[in-house]
């Protein structure tokens, strides 16, 4: 089978900093799926690990993606829950050969059947960014329990990426905040209010006093995508005493003595915690994705791809990891067929 690997970590602009190669189709047993994969998309995670970390169990190659859609191929022994032909979506296990490739094997816990209503390319984008935001939300910063000042009201800062884009829909679709976004062109700014934001800040500017400026408090819950070391100071400042705060980057160093005072809890949230780990409740991602799916179908919300690159292969995903690393991306980038 064809795939995109990468065999030493390095920048994107080395030319072997992806590589296509043929491999060898693997079997599904236990609990896992053989996927025929149709669509992949690209997130940060990508990039992050081909710059910085070797292929795992000392294996020759390293297979990226951590998104995917397409059809089942075959079941291993123990599957409960899906039969060959099943149209599935689903992020995968940072632990184990990702979704660069025609075939992929993934654990059924963590596979959901695809939006009925959406093309594969268009499935491909969400389940990763879904997974992130659905467990930010309802998992860690518990949004559904009030906090006791400004529980109806959040900041999402990078609100215009695939995890902003997604998390806005979902806290419209799912609850009755208030939202505010950051972005910092008019571009992303008018996607995040496409995506449902009431609210948009400029996050090239200093945080505190735009969200001030609204005139609707401080807000109860703060969800930092992206460029975390650089907000600190502002989210101390504006997020409400006992309030809630997660995050999902990967900050170099983080002092979170200054919440103590306001007795702000601080969430981390990793998507793959729940497969990596093999948890009890590993099961709860088919259940969300399943959720996602049906809140797509009933046009609750909507896919968050913004572009079709090309053809799965490593040209276009070196293209595509570039543009990931520019930080400029709107939504989701997607692949589509080998």
């Amino acid at each position: 089978m064809k795939a995109i690997a990468y065999k030493t970590p390095g920048p994107i602009d080395q030319p072997d900093a992806l590589q296509d190669i043929t491999l060898e189709k693997p079997t599904a047993t236990g609990r896992d799926l053989l996927v025929k994969v149709h669509t992949v998309s690209v997130n940060p995670v990508d990039t992050k690990v081909r710059k910085n970390r070797p292929p795992a169990g000392g294996a020759e190659w390293g297979i990226l993606g951590y998104d995917a859609a397409g059809v089942v191929a075959a079941v291993g022994e123990n599957v409960e829950h899906f039969s060959v032909g099943d149209a599935v979506y689903y992020a995968g296990s940072i632990a184990r050969p990702g979704t660069n490739s025609e075939y992929h094997l993934v654990d059924e816990r963590i596979v959901g059947n695809k939006p009925s209503s959406l093309t594969d390319a268009e499935a491909a984008a969400l389940p990763l960014t879904a997974i992130t935001a659905w467990e930010m939300l309802f998992d860690r910063l518990d949004v559904n329990r009030p906090t006791a000042e400004g529980s109806n009201l959040i900041l999402v800062i990078g609100g215009a990426g695939g995890v902003g884009s997604i998390t806005i829909q979902l806290l419209r679709a799912l609850t009755d905040m208030t939202i505010i976004a950051t972005a910092s062109r008019p571009e992303t700014q008018d996607w995040c209010r496409e995506c449902g934001a009431h609210h948009v800040v400029n996050h090239r500017e200093p945080l505190a006093p735009q969200v001030k400026a609204l005139g609707l408090g401080a807000p109860g819950h703060v969800f930092s995508i992206t460029q975390t070391h650089q907000h600190m100071a502002d989210i101390v400042e504006l997020i409400a005493p006992q309030g809630r705060f997660g995050l999902i980057d990967d900050p170099l160093e983080l002092d979170i003595r200054p919440f103590k005072m306001k007795a702000v809890s601080v969430h981390w949230e990793s998507m793959f915690t729940r497969p990596v780990f093999n948890t009890p409740d590993m099961a709860q991602q088919r259940d969300l994705l399943n959720e996602v799916a049906a809140l797509v179908d009933a046009g609750k919300i909507k896919t968050t791809m913004t572009e079709i690159a090309g053809k799965i292969d490593a040209a276009t995903l070196m293209k595509v990891h570039a543009q990931i690393e520019s930080g400029t991306t709107r939504g989701k980038i997607v692949l589509e067929g080998f």
